[in-house]
C-alpha cells in the first residue's frame, strides 16, 4: 500500500505545471519555487513513508510550498511593541528615532548623498563632517569623530593613542556590560596594558598617582553605567583625575556610555554625568553611545581635544568602524533636535521618560475599559517602569500597569509574542502586565487588538 500511495505522488515538473505554482514563480522566481516544491514532495514522502498519511493532492503540495516560501522570506527583523516598561531596551532595538531622523534616513537612502563629496569643492569630502559640528557645539569640544557602536570608539581610542603602552583604571571600574563586553578585554585587544589600582569599592587619588610611571600613556574611567557600588565607597572626581592627567602631561579618557546631553533629575532621576560637563571638568576625550539616552541610532561617539581626535581618525582602525550614511543622517537628525528643538516633544525616549504617573494611570484605564467591552477583563495597578539599556542602574519611574488575570502567564505571553506585529509584555508575580509608557500612540489599537486575541477563550 505504501508503493501504491507514493505512486501517486506527482513529479516536481508537474507540480510546476500547476496554477498555483505559477503564482509562486511570479512572485518568489523559478529557483526558489523549484526548491520548495521538493521540500514539500519530501516532507509527504516521508510521511507517507511513516504511515502518517496518504499521498496529499497537488493543491496541498503547492499550499505547503507557499508556506515554506512565506516562512523563509519573513523578515527576522520586525517591529514589535514593546510593553515591557523598560524604555532603552537592547534586545528591542534601544531609542526608537524621532520622525526628524527617520525623515533624514529616507531621504539620504533613497537616493545618492553628500556622504563624502564637498559640494563648494566639487570633489572628494569627508564623511566625519555631517555630525561633528553639531557634536562640538553641543558639547564644547574641540573636535568629535563618529564610529558605529560605543564599543569600537573604546576600542579606537585605546588602540589609538595607548598601543603598547600603560593604561591605569580603578578595579571599580573594570566592568563587563551586555553582549560579554568587558573592559580589561577591550583593553588587551587594543594592546595597552592594563594597570588596576584601588580596590573594588574604594579608590583614592593617591593610588593613581602612584601607579604613574614612564609607561604610562593615560588614565581611563569606565562610568557606572549599568551597575551600582553602594556603602563604604570611594573614587577621585573626573576633575580631580584631570588635575592628576594634566599635572604628568597624560590624557584623562572617559567612557561615559550613555550619551547623556540632557539633566536627568527633573524626571526624577538619579544624576547621569553628561559628555559636556565631564569635558568642562578637563576630560580630554569621552567616548558614548548614540542609542541609549541621546536617543538616536546606534553609533559612537569620541568628544574631545582635536590633537587626539586627529590621531584616532587617522588610526587604521578608523575605517573599519566608520559609519555609513544612514547613521549619520538620523544621528545628525538627533542632534538637531538638541540644538533647535523641544527634546522632550520630538524625540520618543525623552517624551515616555516624562510623562507623569497619573497620565499613565489614564491610559491604563482607558485600556482596560476598551478591552472589557471585548470581554476581557483587566485590573490597573502600581508599577515601576525602567530606563534600562545600560544607563541609570537601578532607577525606575512610577507608572500603572494593565495586569492580564487569564490563566496560564507563560502561554499568554506566548501568545501575545506570536500576534503581528508581535506584543513583548512582562510577567510580574505570575500575572503577564502591560507597562503604557513604552508603547508608542500608533501602536494601541494593535495592542488591544492582540489581548483580546491572545484572551479569547480559543486561544
Amino acid at each position: 500500500m505504501t508503493q501504491a500511495e507514493l505512486r501517486q505522488l506527482p513529479s516536481v515538473d508537474s507540480l510546476l505545471q500547476q496554477e498555483a505554482a505559477e503564482r509562486l514563480r511570479a512572485r518568489y522566481g523559478h529557483a526558489l519555487t523549484t526548491e520548495a516544491l521538493r521540500q514539500a514532495l519530501a516532507a509527504a514522502r516521508g510521511a507517507v513513508l511513516q504511515g502518517d498519511q496518504p499521498a496529499p493532492p497537488a493543491r496541498a503540495l503547492a499550499a505547503a510550498a507557499a508556506a515554506w516560501l512565506e516562512a523563509l522570506v519573513e523578515p527576522t527583523l520586525r517591529p514589535v511593541i514593546n510593553a515591557t516598561g523598560v524604555l532603552v531596551h537592547t534586545n528591542l532595538g534601544r531609542a526608537p528615532l524621532s520622525e526628524a531622523a527617520l525623515a533624514a534616513l529616507t531621504d539620504v537612502g533613497s537616493g545618492y548623498s553628500t556622504l563624502e563629496y564637498d559640494l563648494d569643492a566639487g570633489a572628494r569630502g569627508s564623511r566625519s563632517v555631517h555630525a561633528a559640528h553639531l557634536l562640538t557645539r553641543l558639547t564644547g569640544a574641540e573636535a568629535a569623530l563618529v564610529v558605529n557602536n560605543n564599543a569600537a570608539a573604546v576600542l579606537l581610542m585605546l588602540s589609538a593613542l595607548c598601543a603598547g603602552r600603560e593604561v591605569i583604571i580603578s578595579r571599580g571600574q573594570l566592568v563587563e556590560i551586555g553582549g560579554g563586553f568587558r573592559v580589561p578585554e577591550v583593553m588587551a585587544q587594543s594592546g595597552c596594558r592594563l594597570v588596576e589600582v584601588g580596590t573594588t569599592n574604594r579608590t583614592h587619588l593617591a593610588d593613581y598617582e602612584r601607579a604613574i610611571g614612564p609607561e604610562t600613556a593615560a588614565i581611563l574611567v569606565a562610568h557606572h553605567s549599568n551597575y551600582k557600588i553602594v556603602g563604604f565607597t570611594a573614587e577621585p572626581s573626573l576633575a580631580e583625575l584631570a588635575g592628576l592627567a594634566g599635572r604628568h602631561d597624560l590624557p584623562l579618557l572617559f567612557d561615559q556610555g550613555s550619551g547623556a546631553l540632557l539633566d536627568t533629575t527633573p524626571f526624577g532621576l538619579a544624576q547621569e554625568p553628561l559628555v559636556q560637563d565631564a569635558l568642562a571638568q578637563g576630560v580630554d576625550l569621552v567616548a558614548f553611545s548614540g542609542d541609549k539616552l541621546l536617543s538616536g541610532p546606534q553609533a559612537g561617539l569620541l568628544c574631545g581635544r582635536a590633537a587626539l581626535i586627529e590621531r584616532c581618525a587617522r588610526h587604521p582602525l578608523a575605517r573599519a568602524v566608520r559609519p555609513d550614511k544612514l547613521c549619520l543622517a538620523a544621528l545628525a537628525a538627533t542632534l538637531t533636535s538638541y540644538l533647535t528643538g523641544d527634546v522632550i516633544r520630538e524625540l520618543p525616549l525623552w517624551r515616555m521618560m516624562a510623562l507623569p504617573a497619573a497620565t499613565l494611570a489614564e491610559t491604563a484605564q482607558n485600556w482596560a475599559e476598551r478591552l472589557a467591552e471585548a470581554g476581557v477583563p483587566a485590573r490597573i495597578i502600581p508599577g515601576e517602569s525602567t530606563v534600562g539599556g545600560g544607563s541609570l542602574p537601578g532607577a525606575t519611574l512610577p507608572t500603572y500597569l494593565l495586569a492580564l488575570d487569564a490563566p496560564g502567564p507563560d502561554d499568554l505571553a506566548a501568545r501575545l509574542r506570536s500576534h503581528m506585529p508581535p506584543v513583548i509584555a512582562r510577567i510580574q508575580n505570575d500575572v503577564v502586565v502591560v507597562d503604557p509608557r513604552t508603547v508608542l500612540p500608533a501602536q494601541v489599537d494593535d495592542l488591544l487588538a492582540a489581548i483580546a486575541s491572545a484572551c479569547a477563550p480559543h486561544s
